[in-house]
Parts: structure tokens; C-alpha cells; sequence
């Protein structure tokens, strides 16, 4: 069994990849915090197989903070495995800020360089990442992630400052640096310039992002689903999701209710229609109506009914028996006249998909009743 250890195993990207690598039975990881014993170090980088070095220092109580927790514990690390006589593979998280002469950046580059020499020294395979804003669940809000303070914030109800809206940020998920760590820990990292590259890189404008984050909260209201298509819209909205206050994950639907039950939209999305909840009580009948275009799934979940349907300028009935107890989908066809009556003697629950979002000025939608009379 390989023995991985990671420093700063307690932190954003540590805690996500511990959890990752958790789930690999042919793994034992030990992990290494700024609050562990420093005297541990040494024992633990002689037992491991591969090091993720991702400890670091990015807002100390004082600008020497940046030396000691960067370069000068990435340099004990290396001197630790050369004294040991050890060549064991060394991934270290730097940041795009290694390429400014800020006082961050010189000791991050520091520490980059640490790890080169380490690496044509000994011959270890090392790998070195420059990561830009990383984004994702469990980072830490108000402190060096102005994603994670807009999404606590804002799914908080707590004020934010954006000081230029129209700042281009390069932002990287969570998930797709740990994938590209796991990538590099089985020897497939993607590698250009020296440097470990993490795929893909997003970009957005700071006001874009914030604008998209208020939607996700909005959309509770208004019952629309972001754009699942846009890689970075799924991410983000993920994200957003994971600083939920612990008591408003739920939240209410505004239930349309009548003597007949009720009619309940449950989700909107401009591309992929609506779905709806709806309850009939027994031996009611819903519907009687048909589309030129619009068209709809139905799924009775609990009760059992019959929907039926007829041709527009046909006489012809046709019916289809649904129930809780077979779970069948029923299309509803342009063209036809239907309508579903609940036969049971409980509450028939019917989830209702249709393939567009209801337009008052443009309904699509005719009343006829499917039985006719012949008076």
C-alpha cells in the first residue's frame, strides 16, 4: 500500500483532496497542518511514498510569515528527504503569483525553485503548479477566495464590495485540481513549460460572476435553473449551493390550489421546458385541452387514473390506465385533446414535464373536451 502524505491537509485544497484520495483502497494518507507538531515532520516525510505539499501562507499577521510558511517549510521538506536519502515525489501548489515580485510572489518562487532543485538533485519526479483563483466547496469565505465571500455572502444575505466589476478573473474548480493531482500521483500530469497545468481555466469578469451567483439565489423565487450547459455556470452554482445557511436548504412552492388539488411549478429552464407537481382528488378530471406545438410527459407517481386523448376531428378515444405502483411515462402528443381523471379513492400525484415555460401571450394551449356529446 502507497503512503501519501499532505501538508496543509486541513485547508481548502488539502481537505478536497484528502477526501478524494480516501476513496482509493491501495491509499494511506497522512496529512500535516500548520497547528501539528513540527517534530512530526520528519517521520512523516520519511514514510510516504508521494508528498502534496499544498501548506502555504497568503495572509500572515506579518510580511516574514511569507518566507518562513512558503519558501522555508517547502526548503525543511526537501532538506528532510535528502538527509533521509530519499527521491520521492514532490507535488508543491504555487500560485500565478509566483511570476510578480510582490513579497508573496518572490516566496512562492522561492519555493518553486526549492522544489526544481530538489528534483534535478535527486532525480524525483516533481511537479509544480501555478494554480490561478481556485473555486469550489469548503474554501474559506472572507479570507483569499472572492468567490467563496460572494457566494456566503449572498447566500447569507450579507453585503459585498466589488471594487471594479469589469476585472478578468482565471479561476479553476476544485475538482479539476484534484483531478489533475490524482493525475500526476499515477505519473500522467500534464505538463507545459515545467510547469503542471490544470484544465480547464474559466474566465469571467468579476461583475459577471457576482451577477451570476445573485441569479442562483434568485432562482428559488422564479423557480429557473441556470444554464447547466456552461461549464463554469454548473460549477459556480455547485459552489454556491455548498454555503447554503444550514437552515434554508429548503424552501417553499407556491402551491395553485382548488377543490379539484393542486397545481404546483416545481422548476423552469429556457431551453428544456418546465416541470410541475400536480394533485388530483378522486374522480376528478383535469385537462380537456391539446397544443399545436407544445408537448408534455406525464408520470403518475402515487394514485392510479387514466388519461385519455383524442385526434383533433377524430371520435376515436384512446386510454391509457396509470398508476404509483408501474411507473410509465405517458406522452402527450400535439394534436390530441386529453385529459387525466384520478379513479382511485386517495390523492393521484402526477409530476408534469413540459417542453417549454408557460407564455401567457402565447399559450399554445385550446380547451375541448376529449368525450363529446352528440345532443
Amino acid at each position: 500500500m502507497k503512503t501519501v502524505l499532505i501538508t496543509g491537509s486541513n485547508g481548502f485544497v488539502g481537505r478536497n483532496l484528502s477526501v478524494f484520495l480516501a476513496q482509493r483502497k491501495n491509499l494511506k494518507v497522512t496529512g500535516f497542518d500548520v497547528d501539528d507538531d513540527q517534530s512530526a515532520l520528519s517521520s512523516l516525510v520519511a514514510g510516504a511514498d508521494f508528498i502534496f505539499h499544498l501548506a502555504g501562507v497568503n495572509r500572515p499577521q506579518n510580511v516574514e510569515e511569507f518566507t518562513s510558511g512558503n519558501t522555508g517549510l517547502t526548503q525543511t521538506i526537501v532538506s528532510l528527504l535528502q538527509s533521509q536519502g530519499k527521491s520521492t515525489p514532490l507535488l508543491i501548489s504555487s500560485s500565478t503569483q509566483a511570476a510578480q515580485d510582490n513579497l508573496y510572489g518572490i516566496s512562492k518562487r522561492a519555493a518553486e525553485d526549492a522544489v526544481f532543485d530538489y528534483g534535478r538533485q535527486t532525480g524525483a519526479p516533481v511537479y509544480v503548479y501555478r494554480l490561478p483563483n481556485v473555486f469550489g466547496k469548503w474554501c474559506r469565505p472572507n479570507y483569499n477566495s472572492a468567490v467563496a465571500t460572494f457566494c456566503n455572502n449572498i447566500a447569507n444575505d450579507l453585503p459585498i464590495q466589488i471594487n471594479d466589476p469589469t476585472v478578468t478573473m482565471s479561476l479553476v474548480y476544485i475538482d479539476d485540481v484534484v483531478s489533475s493531482f490524482i493525475a500526476a500521483l499515477d505519473g500522467m500530469a500534464a505538463v507545459q513549460d515545467e510547469f503542471c497545468q490544470v484544465q480547464p481555466v474559466h474566465t469571467a469578469r468579476l461583475g459577471e460572476i457576482v451577477a451570476l451567483i445573485r441569479s442562483f439565489r434568485e432562482s428559488r423565487e422564479d423557480r429557473r435553473i441556470p444554464d447547466m450547459s456552461d461549464p463554469f455556470t454548473k460549477k459556480l452554482y455547485s459552489t454556491y449551493l455548498s454555503y447554503l445557511p444550514t437552515d434554508q436548504f429548503s424552501y417553499p412552492l407556491k402551491m395553485n390550489v382548488d377543490e379539484r388539488g393542486s397545481f404546483t411549478e416545481f422548476i423552469k429552464t429556457p431551453d428544456r421546458g418546465q416541470v410541475s407537481v400536480n394533485i388530483s382528488k378522486p374522480g376528478i378530471t383535469k385537462g380537456n385541452h391539446w397544443h399545436h406545438t407544445k408537448n408534455e410527459k406525464f408520470l403518475v407517481v402515487s394514485g392510479q387514473g387514466m388519461i385519455r386523448f383524442r385526434k383533433i376531428g377524430s371520435e376515436e378515444i384512446i386510454e391509457y390506465v396509470v398508476s404509483g405502483n408501474k411507473l410509465e411515462v405517458v406522452d402527450i402528443p400535439t394534436g390530441y385533446t386529453h385529459n387525466i381523471t384520478n379513479t382511485g379513492e386517495a390523492d393521484m400525484v402526477t409530476v408534469m414535464w413540459c417542453n417549454e415555460m408557460f407564455d401567457p401571450e402565447k399559450p399554445d394551449t385550446f380547451f375541448e373536451p376529449v368525450e363529446l356529446s352528440h345532443e
